[in-house]
């Protein structure tokens, strides 16, 4: 058997799929025995309870009159650094490229000036591919620190690729995909909440974002709008951002704001898939789409675009539908064959739960392991 590793994590701690799929990865390590240490300037989202073997570390960025801004990135180095020193941290794990890497990077340098080995893993989940692709001032320094990381991997196939598409990349990129825990994302029948969102003859039609223009949250309003119009149903719409306000004026606007929740961010999504009947998550770039395999896990067929990882997770006409981008007449024909028949839409549900019971987490979990161990050897 092999040694139980000091890892260090570098994330960001927001609600976005990058951090909970950090957070959750971690604390999966730590329940094998691994010690995990978190390292942020925020506490992670869904770090939300005391768990042996995890530790946080919080970056307290300095304040100076003469920074506009905050050095968050010096900061954090400095963090990295502190704690390899002092926790013998065996492999740090940045997710997200942009600035992890980079700062990856600094800090192993630092570190080997110091006689202290650290390599780092760098894991690309998406728009620190694509923002890049729109703006190029980011291009050297990101190419340049993808490179020198010990190792690399992708949550899709589609990123991968992408990824290539973008850069000069000399380094393997290893697709390890995003997982569940069944342990938490299950579906537990919860009549009561139920019927606080909908009655017993309205399908509960759900989406759940940060409310971003590139989740095209306006595009979940037009689809429940044309499949409002022909069945009973209800729309649930979980998260918030930029577009949040836009959407309630739109609702309004198309006479069905009684028929629509916002609800905002909330932590026990899982209890709230559960009591659902269909997903929708119309992006307009999604690299993987953890928030569609949450979904599925609870037993929910999901309409989606067809794009980025997507089309990796979701089987056509079994789990769900993958629709062009931008069109909402056939997402809402699709998602009205899956809930017009009860017998349909059991065979839905029940597939999407066996296809996400593939991306389950005790699977992919030595994927990760396995990187560890190598840059370790390495």
């Amino acid at each position: 058997m092999r040694d139980l590793l000091n890892i260090g994590i570098v994330c960001y701690p927001t609600y976005g799929g990058s951090g909970v799929v950090a957070t959750e990865l971690g604390m999966a390590l730590a329940r094998k025995g691994h010690k995990v240490h978190f390292i942020s300037y925020r506490r992670p989202a869904r770090l939300g309870h005391f768990l042996p073997n995890v530790f946080y570390h919080e970056v307290a960025p300095f304040e100076y009159p003469l920074f506009d801004f905050k050095p968050i990135d010096t900061a954090l180095a400095s963090k990295i650094v502190d704690v390899a020193m002092y926790e013998n941290l065996d492999v740090l794990h940045v997710h997200y490229a942009i600035p992890h890497a980079t700062i990856g990077y600094l800090a192993r340098e630092i570190l080997r000036s110091k006689n202290k080995s650290l390599p780092f893993v760098t894991t690309l989940h998406g728009t620190d591919i694509t923002l890049v692709g729109a703006d190029r001032s980011f291009f050297p320094v990101v190419e340049f620190s993808i490179n020198q990381s010990n190792a690399v991997t992708a949550v899709s196939q589609a990123l991968k690729q992408q990824t290539h598409d973008t850069f000069d990349v000399q380094k393997e990129i290893k697709v390890i995909p995003n997982f569940i825990d069944f342990d938490r994302f299950t579906k537990k029948p919860n009549p009561e909440l139920r019927l606080k969102f909908a009655t017993e003859n309205e399908k509960i039609l759900m989406h759940v974002s940060n409310f971003r223009k590139v989740k095209r949250v306006e595009d979940v309003l037009g689809v429940f709008k044309l499949v409002n119009q022909k069945l009973p149903s209800k729309l649930v719409l979980i998260g918030d951002g930029p577009e949040r306000p836009r959407m309630e004026m739109l609702s309004r606007e198309w006479g069905i704001s009684q028929e629509v929740c916002f609800l905002g961010k909330q932590d026990n999504v899982e209890e709230l898939l559960a009591i659902s009947d269909l997903f929708v998550l119309p992006s307009e770039h999604e690299s993987f789409g953890l928030a569609a395999l949450e979904a599925m896990a609870c037993e929910v067929p999901v309409i989606a675009s067809n794009i980025g990882g997507l089309t990796e997770v979701i089987l056509q006409g079994k789990t769900g539908y993958a629709c062009q981008v931008a069109d909402i007449n056939d997402m809402s024909d699709k998602a009205l064959y899956i809930l017009s028949d009860s017998i349909r839409h059991s065979e839905f549900r029940l597939a999407a739960y066996n296809r996400a019971k593939e991306f389950d987490i005790h699977q992919i979990l030595p994927m990760y392991e396995n990187t560890y161990y190598d840059c370790k050897e390495f």
